[in-house]
């Protein structure tokens, strides 16, 4: 498998180009607990990730209002330049996502056009999930949409993935992650890539060391996108302050 190989037009043409039930979901769930944790605890700006953000900009969306930096993490080539063509002025596709956040009073106060403060505080890193390890505690807020069980066939670099991700986080940041449940892999354009097979109860483990206060939700929607899953499951709550011990 090469990440190279990933066609992030073909992606965005099969999954973003309309926004879809299970994504109005995950943005209701997503919204709503960002939203409320701003308005409970206040502060901010913040520094916000997105790891693994492939070719998708609603995660970064979801944490605009708070963030004075976003960082989009990730490892293909291909994606990076596509994230990089977006930032500046991403495409209309986009726009139904935001409206859909815009639900949520958070977003729809913002007081700027999105596409402006998206380009100010966005930047794209290019690198390896299994690379965050060196910047532990770094970000106060993060999200990641499907990438430590849609790289991989191991349970072992699945519960590695998301530990990474977790403890690039400072304590007390307020997090989302979501997942497909049962995956059997995935094709992007003429390439086949892997996937581990987990499910609500393989989430929560991965996440129990991690976070405290969270919530492992299986989807109302129906599996509509693709074959070869049985639904999405989406995580959410806070970092705690405990586990912070580097693994190897």
């Amino acid at each position: 498998m090469s990440w190279g190989a990933f066609d992030p037009i073909a992606y965005v043409d099969h999954n973003y180009r309309d926004l879809q039930a299970e994504d109005a979901e995950i943005l209701h769930l997503v919204r709503d607990h960002f939203g409320d944790h701003f308005r409970k605890q206040g502060g901010g700006p913040v520094s916000g990730i997105d790891v693994g953000a492939g070719a998708n900009l609603y995660p970064a969306l979801a944490m605009m209002p708070w963030c004075e930096e976003i960082t989009l993490f990730e490892r293909s080539p291909a994606n990076v330049r596509y994230l990089r063509s977006q930032v500046d002025s991403y495409d209309a596709n986009w726009d139904q996502f935001w409206d859909a956040l815009c639900a949520h009073e958070a977003y729809n106060s913002l007081g700027v056009d999105p596409r402006e403060r998206f380009g100010k505080v966005v930047r794209v890193e290019q690198g390896d999930l299994f690379d965050l390890a060196r910047y532990e505690r770094r970000w106060s807020m993060g999200t990641m949409f499907f990438v430590a069980e849609s790289m991989t066939t191991s349970h072992q670099e699945f519960m590695l993935g998301v530990e990474r991700f977790m403890r690039a986080l400072s304590p007390g940041a307020p997090f989302a992650a979501a997942f497909m449940e049962h995956s059997k892999g995935y094709h992007t354009g003429e390439h086949f890539f892997p996937a581990c097979d987990v499910g609500e109860s393989e989430v929560r483990a991965s996440l129990e060391g991690f976070a405290e206060d969270f919530k492992v939700q299986r989807l109302e929607s129906a599996a509509q996108l693709r074959d070869g899953y049985s639904g999405m499951i989406v995580a959410y709550g806070w970092r705690n302050s405990d586990a912070l011990t580097p693994i190897d």
